[in-house]
């Protein structure tokens, strides 16, 4: 998967490209990461790619040109229109769904960071496909959210994990959240690991973690739960207890 990554600061991205998981994947080829300086776009002499909003207003707007001309720089020659996201606090929350739709429906993923005040409306118009924000608030400019994004989605893709790290157990992939986990020593503070988790029963150990799976939700997310479906009568009467607070 191809992620190309408009930016005025790509510098920042050094640490997350360079390590672990995503730096593996890059090597393996799984996946190709490319960052674009704007500023190498912008055609004047002091790399300037920022003027005042028409309108008045407070801060600096980034302008069209110099997004555009690098757009067009690392669309050269393709034969397909990559998708295009935009990180902006005025985008669609992303979420683990989110993650799962880019990972499954795009090759190749533009993410355009912006910064200042913003960008020019007219570059949104012409290349942009989705905006997309990591939370109701604001950062200083759209990297931070562009690792997210990138580290989500990649994640997800066949090969980036290795069986030992597979996400299919993790938090939100199949709606919940993730159950409590224990490693040695058995005994902590005089606390001890479940018993259902030392039992070698198979059978016992996956219904300890669907349950506590769900209660974990319901203590952390409850909001998880507006669409929650029980797979069986247990997990029904669990639900009960639920709803009626009536829960260990």
């Amino acid at each position: 998967m191809i992620f190309d990554v408009l930016t005025l600061f790509p510098e920042m991205f050094s640490a997350f490209l360079d390590n672990s998981i995503i730096k593996r994947a890059q090597d393996n080829g799984i996946l190709d990461i490319r960052l674009t300086q704007i500023r190498d776009f912008a055609n004047n002499k002091h790399n300037r790619v920022d003027d005042y909003p028409f309108g008045g207003g407070p801060g600096m707007l980034m302008q069209a040109e110099p997004i555009y001309r690098a757009y067009q720089h690392i669309t050269e020659g393709l034969s397909y229109r990559p998708h295009v996201i935009y990180m902006s606090p005025q985008g669609q929350v992303f979420t683990q769904n989110k993650a799962q739709e880019l990972s499954a429906s795009y090759g190749h993923i533009v993410i355009l960071c912006g910064h200042y005040e913003g960008v020019d409306q007219r570059i949104l118009d012409e290349i942009v496909d989705e905006e997309v924000s990591i939370g109701d608030f604001v950062l200083t400019g759209g990297e931070i959210g562009a690792v997210a994004v990138i580290d989500a989605t990649s994640r997800l893709i066949d090969g980036v994990l290795s069986d030992e790290e597979n996400y299919a157990d993790e938090s939100l992939s199949d709606g919940l959240l993730e159950y409590p986990q224990y490693t040695r020593p058995r005994e902590f503070l005089e606390k001890s690991v479940p018993e259902e988790l030392l039992s070698g029963n198979h059978a016992l150990i996956a219904k300890w973690k669907r349950k506590h799976s769900i209660l974990n939700t319901f203590k952390k997310r409850p909001d998880l739960l507006k669409n929650f479906v029980p797979q069986n009568k247990d997990e029904e009467a669990l639900m009960r207890q639920i709803h009626s607070s009536d829960v260990e």
